[in-house]
């Protein structure tokens, strides 16, 4: 099993190019978000603008509207319970699409789920994270021909995969992805492990710190930015992994809980030191 380290860190994130925009950068799509769950979703839009996505649109209830646009002014908003067929241009045009976080277990959750699990396409990634994992559980519902992501905990993996959190070893781990053949499984846990047909590798580093409400929404986010910017692949996928943990490692040396708002803070200063040593 491989060791994921910053020297993987530091092979993903590289410099921007001198002449570039917004549209290099890659357009993030993140469906989430409720009445009781809003945090979710704009932690997770957070995440992806200041890990770097060049845009950044979220599908949320029209109750988060007023603190998006307070707190990331940077983040385009849709008001998800719209018909479809009116936002699915943007769904169409997104390089990542992020559903689950905060989208809660509701009827109008799987109606949601089942709309965008159907208009994904084979060249977009389609991160699939916290409530979603649960419906597709709960319905056994296909997953589409996309580059596909899932970041269950355990139990949201046990629930997906049959394997209760004592069978998870790593060759049933491996087994049970053979279900989902396209697909790049981070498996989130006391030092994390990330899968992809053959390949396993596992993270060293995180701890304690970082064990509170909003920490697995944010790493979806730097998912999806690095993924955006950097292409769709097992060491981009670890590299955000890597760079969600290594911040919090930093900010436990004075903090006894590192918070998911402070860790997106600190992200483009992190990126900077990967990009330049």
């Amino acid at each position: 099993m491989q060791i994921i380290t910053d020297e993987l860190a530091r092979q993903v994130i590289v410099a921007r190019p001198a002449i570039s925009h917004k549209g290099d950068f890659g357009r993030i799509l993140i469906i989430g978000g409720s009445q009781q769950y809003g945090g979710a979703a704009i932690m997770s839009a957070s995440a992806a603008v200041y890990a770097g996505a060049g845009l950044v649109s979220v599908a949320s209830d029209l109750s988060i509207l007023a603190s998006l646009h307070t707190s990331l002014p940077e983040a385009m908003f849709i008001d998800y319970r719209q018909p479809f067929v009116q936002w699915a241009p943007t769904v169409q045009a997104a390089d990542v699409i992020v559903i689950g976080p905060g989208l809660g277990l509701s009827a109008f959750a799987l109606l949601l789920l089942k709309q965008v699990l159907q208009a994904a396409q084979p060249e977009q990634t389609l991160l699939i994270d916290g409530s979603a994992l649960t419906l597709i559980a709960r319905e056994k519902l296909a997953l589409p021909d996309a580059q596909l992501i899932l970041t269950p905990h355990q139990m949201e993996w046990a629930r997906l995969s049959g394997l209760s959190i004592a069978q998870q070893t790593v060759a049933n781990n491996q087994a049970a992805l053979a279900d989902y053949p396209k697909a790049t499984l981070v498996l989130k846990k006391h030092h994390t492990e990330i899968y992809h047909q053959t390949q396993v590798s596992q993270l060293m580093i995180g701890g304690p710190a970082m064990a509170t409400g909003g920490s697995g929404d944010t790493l979806t986010g730097i998912i999806a930015a690095f993924c955006g910017q950097f292409g769709t692949n097992y060491q981009t996928i670890s590299a955000a992994v890597y760079t969600h943990s290594a911040i919090s490692d930093q900010l436990a040396q004075k903090q006894y809980v590192t918070l998911p708002t402070q860790m997106i803070q600190a992200l483009p200063q992190f990126m900077a030191q990967m990009a330049h040593q």
